[in-house]
């Protein structure tokens, strides 16, 4: 096995040093594990379904106040003007348009309109303790939501957490994600977080 020359005990040091390099090359040379990039999508001042508004209508007849959802389809109702696409506007924006809707319909000559934001969600479902509507605050992130949303059963997939953002899906390891706070991306009103389950 070795030349009748070479000392066993010198050939086994050798060849513990050939495989302890051989590890080290193995391991410098795996590429860093990091998580996909969200698109930035709109901003967080534009408006997207699920946000909670508040519209007043004042310096008419009946001014009124009315509590308000964005749906899915990014629409609203209001008194006598219907639905109104709203999805992608500024509050300011929206003021104006509804302004704009009461006068051209010939409902009002003048309206003062108001839009305040109250409430913005994320939903969180699948393997969590408590899956449905989280709010949204500018420093959410993944991970916050799951923690928000009671934190993951047993069953969990921790490593493919589903978020889906303006009708794409980006898978993203949760455990990555805690490691390194870098990994762990914000989250933008309307996003949806899915978590399956292992299948072990």
């Amino acid at each position: 096995m070795f030349p009748r020359w070479m000392n066993p005990y010198v050939a086994i040091v050798l060849i513990l040093v050939s495989l302890g390099v051989t590890g080290c090359e193995t391991t410098s040379s795996s590429p860093t594990a990091v998580n996909p990039s969200l698109p930035e999508g709109a901003s967080s001042a534009q408006l997207r379904p699920g946000d909670a508004l508040v519209i007043s209508l004042q310096g008419i007849p009946d001014p009124s106040q009315h509590n308000v959802q964005i749906d899915d389809e990014g629409i609203i109702t209001l008194p006598y003007i219907g639905g109104i696409e709203v999805r992608g506007l500024t509050t300011s924006q929206l003021s104006s348009k509804i302004k704009s809707n009461y006068i051209e319909q010939n409902f009002y000559r003048a309206i003062d309109v108001s839009v305040t934001v109250t409430e913005r969600y994320v939903y969180v479902g699948g393997e969590v303790q408590s899956p449905g509507r989280i709010e949204w605050t500018p420093d959410l992130t993944m991970t916050k939501a799951i923690q928000a949303a009671g934190g993951f059963t047993l069953y969990a997939k921790e490593t493919a957490v589903s978020v889906v953002r303006d009708q794409s899906a980006y898978t993203l390891d949760a455990k990555l994600a805690q490691r390194s706070p870098a990994e762990d991306p914000r989250l933008l009103p309307g996003d949806s977080l899915q978590i399956d389950r292992s299948a072990f």
